[in-house]
């Protein structure tokens, strides 16, 4: 059954300016079925409630890292462990709000939404494999890392100095949040449902990797749809035979296998 929020998941995610906290807890929401509009207005007045926590007057890029990451990281204790990596929770963010640990990208979002709130000069910034937060222009070099409760990076790592920082975009912070999802499904050949969701509202973003089409198309195999699954190969097929038609041949190979496992 389709879950209630994802139509409007699509329209926010289309909005002209979309917004960060309203797409994580309705991609909360697919996670925990519990996660109803009370618990999602819950973790709105927690993050204004945060927010409200911080000094007023406050100037300055260093002013303002030190500040949050004093409030959510030294009072609070938002931070995370390695242990983190193993919860579904961990991308959840009213469970990271209600737990105060979560995954780098979810504690950042955290830091980016209270921050926000209170009028700082904030953004989040990728690295390869981890994902920190900025304050003022980033070219100031003021970087915290939220998983380490809110650390100051200072040079930084190496990744921070290797060219112009560029603020990831809400919708692109969003896809990373669901591929991390479908990475923790992925070794949880039990959780392949969760997958498949992720997969789903991936494919609801207005801007994403074609081949994630094909992804789950191969997942709806796996998971016994052959029909549905095959479907989804074919059409994917038309889309990749213009650029690479061997490819296209191949992907119409497993479409054949699979509606083979119906016999």
């Amino acid at each position: 059954m389709t879950s209630p929020w994802r139509e409007q998941f699509a329209a926010e995610a289309r909005a002209e300016r979309p917004d960060l906290a309203v797409l994580c807890l309705l991609l909360a929401a697919e996670g925990d079925p519990e996660l109803d509009e009370r618990a999602m207005d819950w973790a709105q007045i927690e993050l204004d409630r945060l927010a409200g926590m911080l000094p007023y007057g406050l100037r300055g890029a260093r002013a303002w890292a030190s500040a949050v990451s004093e409030l959510l990281g030294g009072r609070l204790g938002f931070h995370g462990t390695p242990a983190d990596y193993e919860r579904l929770s961990s991308s959840l963010l009213h469970e990271v709000l209600r737990r105060r640990r979560g995954l780098p990208i979810l504690l950042s979002v955290v830091w980016l939404e209270v921050a926000r709130r209170a009028g700082a000069p904030v953004y989040g910034l990728a690295l390869p494999g981890h994902f920190v937060v900025g304050f003022g222009d980033p070219e100031e070099g003021v970087v915290v890392d939220p998983f380490a409760g809110g650390a100051s990076l200072g040079a930084g790592p190496a990744e921070l100095a290797e060219g112009p920082r560029v603020a990831a975009r809400t919708l692109d912070i969003v896809l990373r949040i669901l591929n991390n999802i479908r990475v923790w499904a992925s070794s949880r050949p039990e959780h392949s449902g969760v997958a498949l969701w992720a997969l789903d509202l991936a494919l609801l973003l207005p801007s994403h990797p074609a081949a994630l089409r094909y992804e789950r198309a191969k997942l709806m195999v796996e998971r016994g749809d052959f029909v549905a699954g095959a479907a989804e190969m074919d059409a994917y097929a038309v889309v990749v035979d213009v650029i690479d038609p061997p490819a296209a041949g191949r992907i119409r190979a497993e479409a054949m296998a699979a509606r083979a496992l119906l016999n």
